[in-house]
C-alpha cells in the first residue's frame, strides 16, 4: 500500500512546508533540493538501471534512456524546469498555467511505473518529490490563482504517480511494455537528477553544505 500512499505523503510534506515558511526566504530548500537529487539518482543507478539492463538488450536499453531524456527537455520547454525546482509564475499572471499542469502530470505519471511491490525506487520519487511540490505550492499561493484551483492542481498532480504505478502493476500493460516505459524513466531520472547536481553555484563558488547533502544523499540511498 506505501507503493501509492508515499507520493502522496510527498506532495502533503511539501505543502505543509510551503505554508510554513511561506513568508520565509529559507537556503533548506535549495539544500533539501540537491539532497533529493542525488538519492534519486543514485537510487536510479543501484536499482532501476541494473534492473533494466538484466531486461533488456544492452543497446535498446539505451535508446530507451535517451528517448526518456529528450522527452524530459520536451517537457520542460512547458513546466520551465519545475521538475527539478525551477517555478517560474508571476504574481500578475491571472490565466492557470495549464502547459505547467500538463508537463507536470505527464513526468509524475511516468515515475509511477518503475515503482513495484519489491523495489526501493518508491523512497526516490518520495524524496524527490517533497522539494517540488514545496516550491510549486510556494508559487502557486503567491499567484493570483483561487483556492480551488490550486488544491485541484495539487490533488491531480499527487494523484498521477499513483495512478502510472497502479498501471505498471496491473495487467493492463505487456510486461515488455513496462520495462521500455522504465527504460525511459530512467532517462527521466537522469536528466533531471544531474540537472539538479551540476547547476551552477551562486558566483560558482564552491559550496561545502551543498557537496555534504549530495554526498549524504547518495550515502542513504546506498544503505537501501
Amino acid at each position: 500500500m506505501n507503493k501509492y500512499l508515499f507520493p502522496v505523503y510527498a506532495i502533503i510534506i511539501g505543502v505543509v512546508i510551503a505554508l510554513l515558511t511561506r513568508k520565509q526566504k529559507s537556503k533548506g530548500n535549495k539544500l533539501l533540493l540537491s539532497f533529493s537529487g542525488a538519492f534519486l539518482l543514485a537510487m536510479t543507478l543501484f536499482e532501476l538501471l541494473p534492473e533494466v539492463y538484466e531486461d533488456l538488450e544492452a543497446k535498446q536499453t539505451g535508446l530507451f534512456i535517451m528517448v526518456g531524456i529528450l522527452l524530459q527537455i520536451i517537457l520542460e520547454l512547458f513546466s520551465k524546469g519545475a521538475e527539478h525546482g525551477h517555478v517560474h509564475i508571476h504574481q500578475t499572471q491571472s490565466e492557470f498555467p495549464w502547459l505547467l499542469f500538463a508537463s507536470l502530470c505527464i513526468h509524475s505519471f511516468l515515475e509511477g511505473f518503475p515503482i513495484h511491490q519489491h523495489n526501493d525506487m518508491v523512497y526516490g520519487v518520495l524524496i524527490h518529490k517533497i522539494p517540488i511540490a514545496t516550491l510549486i505550492t510556494a508559487f502557486l499561493l503567491q499567484a493570483p490563482f483561487s483556492k480551488l484551483q490550486v488544491i485541484s492542481f495539487l490533488v491531480v498532480f499527487g494523484a498521477m504517480t499513483p495512478l502510472g504505478t497502479f498501471i505498471s502493476n496491473s495487467n493492463t500493460l505487456p510486461q515488455d511494455s513496462i520495462i521500455l516505459i522504465n527504460a525511459v524513466v530512467i532517462g527521466i531520472f537522469l536528466h533531471i537528477s544531474t540537472t539538479i547536481l551540476f547547476e551552477s553555484g551562486e558566483g560558482h563558488k564552491f559550496n561545502l553544505t551543498k557537496l555534504l547533502a549530495i554526498a549524504l544523499g547518495v550515502f542513504i540511498a546506498y544503505l537501501f
